[in-house]
């Protein structure tokens, strides 16, 4: 079971980062953010009223508000080192964020299997060619590296804090409501810093009302990921939970492959198929 739910949510995680990129190239990446979570929000907030779930508030919901305000914070740098680029060191050098929930998870005990070790650094190597990394070229300037890495922080700590913020399914729904909540609130701060600092929230053609549907599956998409994560956590290993969930850049790869006909490189190729054996070894392990 951890092994099926963790990799529904690098599915969800890896369709969800596409349409992200995709939607931020016409609009500005705050405005994405704080619209397609507060579409999540909303719908969250329905299911919470009709299963009843505020019957399950309590302190571990300061965990779900800990991972709102870390995930826009972790989103927002991403999209800024993608823009400044090369996506070919961004996206390897991002995937690093696996250090840390693995890292707790063997903190807390854990302790996988020869063949599991063996299948995590094979998928992590797989998930790290497959961003294609760019080997040679011009030097990446600091404040890529800085932003990536700040983003690869802010990404485990909130694989980490969505983890311990319920107990029980319906838990799960009130601490994902908290979490969107959160990150609206924060996005929309730093959206409305933005404009008072001259920024713009939509294109000059106005707001991209046909973008909605759209932005609905990023938010529920993501939305969607964090559950099924945090449901792979509990029934399994967290190291084994984390490094399946972080396969989402092949998913990226191979929908930008399918939708936008790019090629992928031979280095891609290459870690795409270390990814799968990966995958197959901590399954069976």
């Amino acid at each position: 079971m951890t092994a099926f739910f963790a990799l529904i949510t690098s599915l969800l995680w890896g369709l969800a980062d596409f349409g992200g990129g995709l939607l931020t190239r016409r609009t500005p990446a705050l405005t994405v953010v704080v619209v397609s979570q507060g579409i999540a929000a909303a719908v969250l907030g329905a299911i919470v009223v009709a299963t009843g779930a505020w019957g399950e508030a309590g302190p571990r919901l300061w965990f779900a508000f800990a991972a709102g305000v870390v995930g826009p914070v972790a989103l927002l740098s991403f999209y800024k080192a993608l823009a400044l680029g090369p996506m070919g060191v961004v996206s390897p050098l991002a995937t690093l964020s696996v250090v840390i929930p693995v890292g707790v998870g063997l903190f807390l005990g854990e302790r996988p299997g020869l063949l599991q070790f063996a299948g995590i650094a094979v998928a992590v190597l797989g998930v790290v060619l497959a961003g294609g990394p760019q080997l040679r070229g011009a030097p990446v300037e600091r404040r890529t590296v800085l932003l990536t890495l700040v983003s690869a922080l802010g990404f485990g700590t909130m694989f980490a804090l969505i983890t311990e913020a319920s107990t029980t399914l319906t838990g799960l729904f009130l601490a994902l409501f908290v979490q969107r909540l959160t990150n609206v609130a924060v996005g929309g701060a730093a959206l409305a810093a933005s404009l008072r600092r001259g920024g713009t929230a939509v294109p000059e053609s106005g707001f991209p009302y046909r973008s909605l549907p759209a932005l609905a599956f990023v938010g529920l998409a993501d939305v969607a990921a964090n559950g099924t994560y945090a449901i792979a956590t509990r029934h399994g290993p967290i190291t084994v939970a984390a490094v399946l969930a972080s396969l989402y850049p092949v998913v990226t790869a191979l929908a930008a492959r399918g939708f936008l006909s790019e090629r992928l490189r031979t280095v891609q190729a290459a870690g795409a198929g270390l990814a799968l054996l990966g995958t197959l070894l901590l399954a069976t392990g």
